[in-house]
């Protein structure tokens, strides 16, 4: 028998979520947050994810270690970030993830539709993130081509087994109300059956201009009706404040 030892991941762990029930909807899991993301949404709340660096040997083991005490205490694991896609061993640590008895779930924005793809045999859910219209998209997240990228990974997760939820972070500064329900009558259009809208956060945001909603921006009434009015479309719609 060799004594070769299988290649370890090498990941940046940012964070670790012991357990929620919020991350992966129906299941108890743990998130696991990686350093590192291209993009610059206004809202981030995370911006000490954004800046990527290199993984020290032992982070990962630490994680998995972790995750060793919680078998049959768990259903799931989450990789998060930052954009957890950015990082090439990810689909190694999938793998080892479900080799220790866990479901894996994913949230990403999906501008890294190759490595997504080479991720998805080893996936049980994604959260998608979907920034914004098509139109604002590129604007949204401070960089160009993301759009045609996500549009990308949209279709291949659609045509995949894999569990799916969109989701919208939405800050009026971005795009209003109107657009937001063709965003979402978009994505129905396409497939989409679980989708949740999530009104952003003020504190901690990376654009301090994103603190302060506009004075036009809707009423928590208002969004509430889009909503109730969007549920037809959808399997699952959730409101998330």
């Amino acid at each position: 028998m060799s004594d070769f030892a299988p290649h370890r991941p090498c990941l940046p762990v940012a964070g670790l979520t012991p357990m929620t029930t919020l991350d992966y909807p129906g299941h108890l899991a743990s998130v696991v947050f990686l350093q590192g993301c291209p993009l610059r949404c206004g809202y981030c709340h995370n911006p000490q994810m954004l800046t990527p660096r290199k993984a020290e040997p032992d982070e990962w083991a630490g994680v998995e270690a972790f995750l060793e005490t919680r078998r049959g205490l768990l259903e799931g694991v989450v990789f998060s970030g930052g954009e957890p896609t950015l990082h090439a061993d990810l689909p190694l640590a999938a793998a080892r993830v479900r080799a220790l008895g866990f479901k894996v779930g994913l949230h990403t924005a999906g501008v890294y539709p190759r490595r997504l793809a080479a991720l998805l045999p080893h996936l049980d859910w994604v959260g998608l993130d979907v920034k914004g219209p098509v139109a604002q998209f590129d604007a949204i997240v401070g960089r160009t081509g993301m759009a045609a990228a996500h549009r990308e990974s949209l279709a291949r997760l659609l045509a995949s087994d894999i569990d799916v939820e969109c989701r919208t972070t939405v800050h009026w500064r971005d795009f209003d109300l109107e657009e937001l329900r063709r965003l979402a009558l978009d994505l129905a259009a396409q497939g989409v059956e679980h989708y949740a809208i999530q009104v952003a956060r003020a504190e901690q945001c990376l654009d301090a201009r994103y603190a302060i909603s506009p004075p036009d921006a809707p009423s928590s009434t208002a969004v509430e009706s889009l909503a109730a009015s969007l549920r037809d479309a959808f399997l699952r719609l959730e409101l998330r404040h």
